[in-house]
């Protein structure tokens, strides 16, 4: 039960909230950060170790999480020296990483259950298993759909649906083994080569809760609806059997 935190990036969407401290530290409600709900969630779900993957003002995430004993959790830490996108970091420290384990962003508010998406990607045998959610996207134009010049179909503003990444992946070590540590990877180019290769992700699809803390609109959503939604986001702990014991697979 591993996770790696993504905690290095710098937060440029979110000034100038982000001016002073890193994203995963700003404040949600009166008392807690982003970070310190995650690491609540997942010591909840049952994970006992967490990687922090850091760069952007990384002396303030080490003095905030320290060891993790305060979630009763073992944390270590990877520093980014230079960039390395989101799956770059992973490559420095393979050799402290389990078979299987969740990557997740540090900057993700929602009621997701991280120990369910570590489950199925055991079960699916998957290379890299995406946790999706809905979004539905709503277009300001008549959309035209033409052919040789002609229009073949309109639709006034329509409603698109998406599934999008909710920035929590069950990873396995196996699959990227390949690259060169220090080698800059984003999860979007982790996903076209494994399609290229015939070895495509699963996704694992959420209908619940969900908010990226990527922009300041996004910030505010979320201080708005903290107390009407703090006891989903702060679940008990929750006893569970460890994957392990239900086999290998």
């Amino acid at each position: 039960m591993h996770v790696v935190i993504l905690a290095g990036g710098r937060g440029v969407r979110l000034r100038p909230y982000t001016s002073a401290l890193p994203k995963p530290l700003v404040p949600i409600g009166e008392e807690y950060a982003i970070l310190d709900i995650i690491l609540q969630q997942l010591r909840a779900y049952g994970f006992t170790r967490a990687t922090l993957a850091v760069g952007h003002l990384s002396p303030l995430i080490r003095a905030f999480v320290g060891d993790g004993s305060r979630w009763s959790i073992d944390v270590d830490y990877t520093e980014e020296s230079a960039p390395l996108s989101t799956i770059g970091p992973l490559f420095a420290i393979r050799d402290r990483l389990p078979e299987h384990f969740l990557v997740m962003n540090g900057d993700v508010l929602t009621t997701l259950n991280y120990a369910e998406v570590l489950d199925h990607h055991l079960g699916s045998g998957a290379p890299l298993t995406v946790a999706t959610a809905p979004r539905i996207v709503k277009v300001d134009f008549g959309v035209l759909e033409t052919h040789q010049g002609k229009i073949t179909a309109f639709r006034e503003k329509p409603l698109l649906s998406y599934l999008v990444s909710m920035g929590v992946y069950g990873l396995s070590r196996q699959t990227i083994a390949s690259y060169p540590e220090g080698m800059p990877l984003g999860f979007d180019e982790l996903v076209l080569d494994l399609m290229a290769a015939g070895d495509p992700p699963r996704v694992f699809e959420y209908d619940g809760y969900w908010l990226d803390i990527g922009r300041p609109d996004d910030y505010d959503e979320a201080n708005q609806r903290f107390e009407e939604i703090r006891t989903l986001l702060i679940p008990a702990p929750q006893p569970r059997r460890h994957p392990a014991t239900r086999g290998t697979r």
